[in-house]
């Protein structure tokens, strides 16, 4: 199985205002200079949300905030913004959560990517998203995988090093594939996820396997999930989904000319009810359906589909 290319625009975690300057995290410095400069802005997260006023990071002086659990060196930014002009440099600022308390206690300052990262701009979307992802990547992994000890901070915060065995150990993100499929009615099948509402439901999605190409995980997602084999898969976009570190790949594609499309059959673990939809179906303002949130990839595509995209 082949794939095509039709790239979808606007996703909403897919955008970002960043130089991440990756030829400067191996300076041995960096951070020390940075913290201290006044010039310098800091995005500040306790757990996986961030300091904002509104719809804004809160972009603050490094050396204004309690020293943090962790800093990492996020990159410079690429747009003029108020208070961030172009080639600004941009730390992250893990505080403890005492230490963000000392900030603030309004739970409306402390901002979830997952609930609300559509309102952001490019540049914040882009910041908050990598600060979610490389904070959950040092939470996550504090420990050599190869021997057990306990490793330290290198590269600006881009690499932990055991001082056993000498490893370096990187930040990786987990691929998942996620699939519009569309029958030759222009209907979309949606699944609903075990862990969810009865009345939850979203497109279907899964990792890809270890020596799998994306095609493969495309064909066998969508199979063990719902029993319908696929024609050519459209490949759509990407956007990361740090919660805590997949790279979500989009995808639509059209049953097998052979297969019906009245043969869904959910896996009965993971995916307990599957439904064809129709556009009029879910545009209904009286329908009980409840749909991925606007941050998601699976709401964009979603979206597209209801434009009128992929009918057949």
């Amino acid at each position: 199985m082949t794939i095509q290319v039709r790239a979808l625009a606007g996703l909403p975690l897919a955008r970002g205002g960043l130089d991440r300057h990756g030829e400067l995290r191996s300076r041995p410095d960096v951070l020390d200079g940075l913290r201290v400069d006044p010039n310098a802005r800091a995005v500040v997260l306790r757990g996986r949300r961030a300091l904002v006023t509104g719809d804004a990071l809160d972009l603050l002086v490094p050396s204004d905030l309690p020293e943090p659990e962790l800093m990492v060196y996020l990159g410079s930014t690429v747009e003029d913004s108020p208070g961030t002009p172009p080639g600004t440099d941009i730390l992250l600022w893990v505080l403890a959560d005492a230490d963000a308390d000392a900030i603030t206690e309004d739970e409306d300052r402390w901002f979830d990517l997952r609930r609300s990262g559509h309102r952001l701009s490019d540049r914040d979307v882009g910041i908050l998203a990598t600060s979610l992802a490389i904070a959950g990547w040092h939470r996550a992994e504090p420990f050599c995988a190869h021997c057990g000890s306990p490793t330290t901070v290198r590269n600006a915060g881009w690499a932990r090093h055991c001082p056993v065995d000498g490893n370096e150990l990187f930040p990786r993100m987990d691929p998942a594939v996620i699939v519009a499929v569309v029958d030759p009615q222009g209907r979309i099948l949606l699944g609903s996820n075990a862990m969810w509402e009865h009345n939850r439901y979203s497109l279907l999605a899964g990792y890809v396997d270890a020596g799998e190409s994306l095609e493969q995980a495309v064909a066998r997602e969508i199979f063990e999930e719902s029993g319908m084999r696929l024609g050519t898969p459209v490949y759509l976009g990407s956007q990361p989904w740090p919660f805590p570190r997949s790279l979500m790949l989009g995808f639509v594609a059209p049953l097998a000319a052979d297969q019906d499309p009245e043969e869904l059959v959910p896996d009965g673990q993971e995916i307990l009810d599957l439904r064809w939809f129709t556009r009029e179906e879910l545009e209904d303002p009286a329908t009980d359906v409840i749909l991925p949130g606007p941050s998601s990839i699976a709401r964009a595509v979603i979206d597209e589909w209801l434009r009128g995209s992929w009918s057949r």
